[in-house]
């Protein structure tokens, strides 16, 4: 598929995804999810999103929870863009632990 095409697809999932997990973490004070970075595959069959989760203490209570509503995500997103895109893509969870990564490297030249 045309990387064009890919691109604005994945902006696009990252801008909803995004606008999603804002909503359901105002009620969470102190929470905070951001999506880093969407790929697509070529095929648009599967979207690895990296999440970068706020406070990472508990990033992984909150990466469980992700990873248990991934079907009411997806649902949701399909009702968002289902004017631009065919088929929804089967979404796939990770956590972005490079700002992690990023002080402990930092600590380490101090």
């Amino acid at each position: 598929m045309d990387n064009t095409r890919l691109s604005k697809i994945e902006r696009l999932l990252q801008k909803e995804l995004s606008d999603i997990f804002q909503k359901q973490t105002q009620a969470m004070h102190g929470v905070l999810i951001t999506v880093s970075v969407v790929h697509v595959s070529s095929d648009l069959s599967i979207a690895r999103i990296y999440l970068s989760l706020f406070p990472s203490e508990r990033s992984k209570e909150l990466y469980d929870g992700i990873c248990a509503n991934t079907k009411a995500i997806r649902f949701e997103l399909g009702k968002r863009v289902h004017l631009q895109l065919r088929k929804i893509p089967e979404l796939n969870f990770f956590i972005d632990d490079s700002l992690d990564y990023i002080d402990h490297i930092d600590s380490l030249l101090k």
